[in-house]
Parts: structure tokens; sequence; C-alpha cells
């Protein structure tokens, strides 16, 4: 390597040195995000897709960890991103929110083919239907243990076939039936792995809480330190409304078995000495509505007067004996 070579490499190395300072510097979150089977164009568009609200940044590990040991001093709590520089990873910096940047790294997946070697990310299944294979090849199917049958000129396999199982190597005769069947069952980008906001390191399922989640698990946890400190007789911020309630009870129920009187028990031993007093009076109203309600019935009940009795009438009956007695 010339003298030129080697200055132009340093110069470059002094660059990127100072271009990850400054963005730990700037960038108070950071997405930190594997980059294995991504290619340059793909990386392109997701560098296209984050403009103006993050900044990816890869590099050598070795690069990486020599740039953030020598900033520690001015942030000692960039020390924490150490242990998560391994393997193929990079940085997404931003300051928007990391759930809506995440959201967009995965929009920028891209459907790959399985390739003899390669580990399979997720579980493959060849669907059951038609293949598009000719007849003649059914023995490529057979020895693979798929169950085949000819229909209409064309291959068709009978059930659904668990192929590969994820963090199962890809043989060269699955690569091949994939191929053949034209699918596609990976899919890469940028995974991310870790998540750094202001010197906190967690998990990226942290991401996916709702604020009804957050919510619901604060609320819990109040519970469980109220339910402990009542228990134990420690008072807490969160059972202190529960003592003061059940304290009040003990003196309520001391206040109504005794003579002592409170001003809160006032009225509660007022009624348990004359019940009938607090009855609550019908509104006048109300019983002028229920009579006339009744004066109506009655009318419509009103008895309809019996028909009177009729005469009753002698019949002739001389035209039964042809003549007079």
């Amino acid at each position: 390597m010339s003298g030129a070579d080697s200055a132009s490499k340093t110069s470059r190395k002094q660059a990127y040195f100072v271009q990850l300072v400054k963005l730990l510097d700037e960038y108070p979150k950071i997405l930190i995000v594997g980059c294995d089977n991504v290619g340059s164009s793909q990386m392109q568009r997701i560098r296209r897709a984050l403009r103006g609200k993050a900044v990816v940044l890869m590099g050598k590990n070795t690069m990486i960890r020599k740039a953030i040991r020598g900033h520690i001093q001015n942030n000692p709590n960039l020390e924490i991103l150490l242990a998560q520089i391994r393997g193929n990873i990079g940085f997404v910096f931003t300051k928007e929110d990391l759930s809506g940047i995440r959201k967009i790294i995965g929009d920028q997946k891209v459907a790959a083919p399985a390739k003899a070697g390669a580990v399979a990310p997720v579980n493959v299944i060849v669907p059951a239907g038609p293949t598009g294979m000719e007849p003649t090849q059914t023995g490529f199917l057979q020895a693979l243990n798929i169950q085949s049958k000819i229909v209409k000129g064309q291959i068709e396999i009978v059930n659904d076939v668990p192929l590969i199982n994820a963090g199962q190597k890809v043989g060269t005769s699955e690569a091949t039936l994939l191929a053949k069947l034209d699918i596609k069952p990976f899919t890469y980008g940028l995974i991310v792995s870790n998540v750094y906001d202001n010197g906190s390191l967690f998990d990226p399922k942290v991401l996916d809480l709702t604020d009804e989640d957050l919510l619901a698990k604060f609320s819990a946890g109040v519970k469980n330190i109220a339910s402990i400190g009542l228990s134990i007789g420690y008072p807490t911020i969160a059972s202190l409304p529960h003592s003061l309630i059940r304290g009040f009870k003990n003196v309520l129920s001391v206040s109504l078995g005794t003579e002592y009187v409170i001003p809160q028990a006032q009225k509660m031993k007022d009624y348990l000495a004359n019940p009938t007093a607090f009855k609550a009076e019908a509104p006048k109203g109300k019983d002028d509505a229920k009579k006339g309600e009744k004066k109506v019935e009655e009318k419509k009940v009103e008895k309809k007067p019996e028909p009177e009795p009729e005469e009753e009438v002698d019949e002739d009956m001389g035209g039964l004996f042809g003549g007079d007695f």
C-alpha cells in the first residue's frame, strides 16, 4: 500500500469517527439493527424512506467500538452500547417516534428465494395444489417424501408440506423445489434487535405497548404495592386511601355502638333512632293522578244494564183442537 492510499484510508476513518460521534451527540434515540442479507440497492431504498426522519449509519464493529470508547468520557451512558456491537449490525439515529421509524424499516423488507446453505428465519410450508410441473418430475417430489398426483397433465401436491423449519439450513433439494414452484419464502431487511433511548437499552417488543397497556400495568403495580402495604402494616402513598377509609369505618362503628357522636355519624344515628322519620312522602301530584286513573277505570268497567224480561204472551191454542171448549 502506497503512502497516499494509507493517508486516504486514515482520513476516511477519521471522518467516520467524527460523523459517528456527532450523531451520538445529536440524536438521543438509536435503533440497533441487524443487516444480514440486505443488498446495497435495498439499503438505498431504506435510506430514502427514512430521509428527514432518521439517519442510517453502518460500519465495521471495531471502528464503532473504538469511536464509542473514545467518547464515553463525554457521555458515560454510551457504554451500554458496547455489548450490543456484534455481528452484522448498524445504527439508525432518530429524534422521531421510535415505533413509527421501526414501522418504516419493516415496510422496506423484500421477498427473497431460499438459497442452499442459508439459515431459514421462518418455517417454510409448501401449500397443497397444482404445481405447474410436468408429470416427468414426480420422482423429484418423491425423493423429498412429498405425496403428489397427476391432474390435467400436471403434478398436484396432495397435502400441505412442512419443508423447512426455522433455524434449519436450506438444503439443495429444498432450494431447487422452491425455485421450481416460484416460492420466495423469506423476507430480508433491517431487523431491530435493541433500542437505545436516552441512556436506557430495552427490547424492541416494548415499542408494541400501547398507552392502554402502560396504564393497565401501572394500575396493576399500584394495586400490588397497596396490597403489600396493607398486609404488613407499612403505609405507602398507594395504600394510604385504603387505610384512611378503613380507619373511618372503625371510628364510625364505635360512634354507632356508643353514645359518642361525631358529625359524620349523626345522620346515621338519627336514622337508627327513628327510621319512620326518613320515609319519603309521595308527591301530591302523583296521588291526584292515581285518583284520576281510578275514576277512568271505574267508568270503563261500568256494568251494562240488564235487558228487561219479555212479557209472556198466551198463544192461541184453538186451532190445535179445532174448536172452542
